[in-house]
């Protein structure tokens, strides 16, 4: 899960992700999702010291791993960087199935359908919701070391371009709008309000 990014389209002195939807961080939404998807170890990268004592104050050691990214002004490569780098000791894990923070309504269950691509030797997948790609990301060991190489804000979507990727349709899995501006969070504010109205 990348954490990492400073968020200075949204501006104000709070970090984005420690922002509310529904009473909640918008960063604690989008890891809930990666913890209750049953993948492990989930690796959290984060740059400010703020959210990470958010995290660190909510959850198990057990079941949450987080990771500094002391350069977020790199781009996403760096944060993309900073998590594989900490997998990368661990043989047990070959592939990596990336989110983003500021997309707290994608659901656990997007990450198990990316996640089960690979089950059949696919090396890099990607969410769609109505055709459209999104996140998670699924990118396997052998492309590790290219993702190393990335400079800037060219993240695991660059690997897709270059190699192409499995689709895989996560539809009414949840929703992967993410959060820049404040009209963003407003939209999504209302999004979730219609939801748990239907629940």
């Amino acid at each position: 899960m990348l954490a990492a990014g400073r968020g200075l389209r949204f501006g104000g002195e709070t970090p984005k992700l420690l922002l509310e939807l529904g009473g909640r961080p918008l960063v604690s939404w989008a890891v809930d999702a990666a913890r209750t998807s049953g993948l492990a170890p989930v690796v959290v990268v984060v740059s400010d010291d703020r959210v990470a004592a958010e995290l660190g104050a909510a959850a198990q050691p057990v079941d949450l791993q987080l990771v500094r990214n002391d350069a977020p002004d790199r781009g996403i490569s760096s944060s993309l960087q900073a998590g594989l780098r900490a997998l990368v000791p661990d043989s047990a894990v070959d592939a990596a199935v990336v989110g983003l923070a500021d997309q707290p309504l994608v659901g656990a269950e997007a990450y198990r359908r990316v996640a089960s691509a690979h089950d059949n030797g696919t090396q890099l997948a990607v969410a769609t919701y109505g055709g459209v790609r999104g996140n998670p990301v699924l990118v396997g060991r052998s492309h590790w070391d290219e993702a190393l190489e990335l400079v800037g804000d060219a993240g695991a979507r660059v690997l897709l371009r270059r190699h192409g990727a499995v689709e895989v349709p996560c539809d009414g899995t949840g929703e992967p709008t993410d959060v820049d501006t404040p009209e963003h969070l407003v939209a999504l504010e209302n999004v979730w309000r219609s939801q748990t109205a239907s629940e």
